[in-house]
C-alpha cells in the first residue's frame, strides 16, 4: 500500500473498531474509580492504546515470519478474552456485591497494575488478526498503522474513564457491580463473535 490519506484514514478507522473493547473496559473502570486523577487516567488509556498498538504488530510479524503458528493459535483468542475479562469482572462484581449497601464513594485505585495488563491483553487480543488485514504493508507502513491506532484508542479510553467518573460519582456504590457486568458481557461479545 502507498502512503496516501486512504492509508491513514483505513489506519484510523481501525484504530476506532478495535478501541471499542477498550472503551468499554475503560468506562467500566472510570464507573469503579470515581476519584480518579488525570495522570492515572492518562495511564490507564496509556496501557490500552500500547496493547492495541503491539497486537496488530505481533500479527504483522507473525504473518511474515511463524504465520502456520499464528493460524492454530487464532482459535483460542476468544477463549482467552473471555476468561480473561470474565475472571476481571467476576471479581469486580463479587465486590460490589460484598460492599452492597454502602453508598459512599471510594477514592482508592481500582484496577491494579496486574488487573490493567490483563484488560490491556483481553481487549486487544482479538487485534492480532488485523496483522492479516496489513500484511502488504512494508515495516514503515506497519509501525506508522499501530501508531495511529494507538493514537486513535488513547483518546478514546481517555473518553471512556471521563464518562464512567462522571456516571461513577452519581452510582457510587453500583458502579463496580455495573463494571463488572460490562467486562462480562464484552468478554462474551468478543467470544461470540470470535466463535461465529
Amino acid at each position: 500500500m502507498e502512503w496516501s490519506f486512504e492509508f491513514f484514514a483505513s489506519s484510523a478507522l481501525v484504530g476506532v473498531g478495535l478501541a471499542m473493547d477498550a472503551f468499554s473496559v475503560s468506562l467500566a473502570d472510570g464507573l469503579n474509580e470515581p476519584c480518579m486523577r488525570r495522570g492515572r487516567m492518562c495511564g490507564i488509556a496509556g496501557v490500552f492504546a500500547f496493547f492495541q498498538a503491539l497486537m496488530p504488530f505481533i500479527g504483522w510479524v507473525c504473518v511474515h515470519s511463524i504465520v502456520q503458528y499464528f493460524e492454530s493459535f487464532q482459535k483460542f483468542i476468544p477463549w482467552i478474552a473471555l476468561g480473561l475479562l470474565g475472571f476481571i469482572g467476576g471479581k469486580m462484581l463479587y465486590e460490589g456485591i460484598m460492599q452492597k449497601g454502602e453508598t459512599e464513594v471510594h477514592c482508592v485505585g481500582a484496577a491494579g497494575l496486574s488487573a490493567l495488563l490483563l484488560q490491556g491483553v483481553a481487549t486487544s487480543i482479538d487485534a492480532l488478526s488485523v496483522g492479516f488485514q496489513i500484511a502488504n504493508y512494508g515495516l514503515a507502513q506497519a509501525i506508522v498503522c499501530a501508531l495511529l491506532i494507538s493514537f486513535v484508542t488513547f483518546f478514546i479510553c481517555l473518553g471512556g474513564l471521563f464518562l464512567g467518573k462522571k456516571f461513577g460519582m452519581s452510582l457510587a456504590g453500583k458502579a463496580s457491580v455495573l463494571g463488572g457486568c460490562i467486562l462480562i458481557a464484552i468478554g462474551l461479545e468478543i467470544f461470540i463473535t470470535g466463535i461465529i
